[in-house]
């Protein structure tokens, strides 16, 4: 797991193969909810999912700059091309079949 601060982390993290960028804060739970999906459910299924973690309360200029409203957001990126979009606690299949 990458922990992203500033744009250019968030763009060196997902230049290269699949990537799950998780906009999320300790203090929200179905960001906590989503967190353990992706954990038990995408991560043993794809492993060359790179995943990448915003913690929107360390890195506001980021999230404000990706336009993050509500959380959890989750951005899924082919070499660096944004291919699916996620708000909310999102089922672990939609996922897969976006990065697939």
């Amino acid at each position: 797991m990458i922990e992203a601060k500033t744009k250019s982390e968030l763009e060196a993290a997902v230049a290269n193969g699949k990537s799950l960028v998780d906009f999320w804060a300790t203090w929200c739970g179905p960001c906590m909810m989503m967190g353990e999906k992706i954990e038990k459910e995408l991560v043993p299924a794809m492993p060359e999912v790179k995943i990448v973690k915003v913690n929107v309360d360390e890195a506001p200029e980021l999230a404000a700059e990706f336009g993050i409203m509500s959380i959890p957001a989750l951005f899924c990126y082919k070499d660096g091309a944004k291919v699916a979009e996620f708000i909310g606690v999102t089922d672990a299949k939609e996922i897969k079949a976006a990065l697939a």
